[in-house]
């Protein structure tokens, strides 16, 4: 059938068993709203891939795919998003209650989880070495494992001076493993992604040069040339922490029972 007048085919009728469909309209995706979480999840995205180097607000916008300008209106700088950062570590982290029969458990505890998380993102020792966590938000942590050397019974000079020397330890160690991790990154060749440092062959390593220096001039390297590396750096840790718990508990008024009791709780070192 056409139509006269224009000369075209007339369209015929819907038949009985057409579904009426709507008209397809294309819909592009709500963007999620820029937040401060959205802008600190991005940071950590940064900081995993190219480390504390490479992190800048420029790469954190390009992450978002937003301005760079968009991100202050949810951090004032780098340095504030770094301490953002920082704190986010502490989500879900609450200390016991101070036990004295306990203390030493509950700061290997404290120590063991602090590096656990210092470890879930590259380079966090970097950034926990210049914040000071004396904020609103980690205050009550501070409080909490001071709480524990005091209910513990340490003097308060060595109480105020133990919860700096924990974490300083933490740090020092977190950061010795990033570095080795970079290095076997870089030997890798795998452009800057982290990669797992093969311990055991490093170890095997250094223990077989100890014990091939001479022994008139090294006799001590030499001695102690399977001790002095282990192939673990979670008993490295430990040795390290029971080495600070000693000390810590031989300031107790009664430090021959402390001694005794670590004694028995000491890590092997073999």
């Amino acid at each position: 059938m056409t139509d006269a007048a224009a000369g075209t085919p007339v369209p015929p009728p819907p038949s009985p068993w057409e579904r009426e469909r709507p008209a397809r309209v294309h819909v592009t995706p709500a963007r999620a709203p820029l937040s401060r979480e959205r802008v600190v999840e991005a940071a950590f995205a940064v900081l995993d891939r190219q480390g504390l180097d490479g992190l800048s607000m420029r790469q954190v916008a390009s992450e978002l795919g937003v301005a760079v300008s968009a991100l202050y209106a949810h951090v004032r700088s780098k340095d504030d998003l770094l301490e953002l950062m920082y704190t986010r570590l502490f989500d879900g982290f609450e200390l016991p209650e101070p036990d004295p029969e306990r203390w030493r458990e509950q700061v290997r505890d404290y120590a063991r989880t602090g590096r656990r998380r210092l470890l879930s993102h590259r380079d966090m020792a970097r950034v926990s070495m210049v914040h000071v966590p004396f904020t609103a938000e980690l205050l009550p942590h501070v409080e909490a494992l001071l709480a524990i050397f005091r209910t513990a019974g340490l003097p308060d000079r060595i109480a105020a001076e133990a919860g700096d020397l924990i974490s300083t330890y933490i740090d020092g160690f977190v950061l010795e493993e990033g570095m080795w991790q970079d290095r076997a990154a870089r030997h890798g060749g795998d452009g800057g992604s982290l990669a797992s440092p093969d311990w055991h062959e490093m170890a095997d390593e250094m223990r077989d040069y100890f014990a091939s220096l001479p022994p008139a001039d090294f006799p001590h390297l030499r001695a102690l040339s399977g001790l002095i590396v282990t192939g673990s750096s979670d008993e490295r840790f430990d040795v390290g922490l029971e080495i600070i718990l000693r000390g810590l508990a031989s300031y107790l008024p009664d430090s021959t029972a402390s001694e005794g009791q670590d004694a028995r709780q000491a890590p092997s070192a073999s």
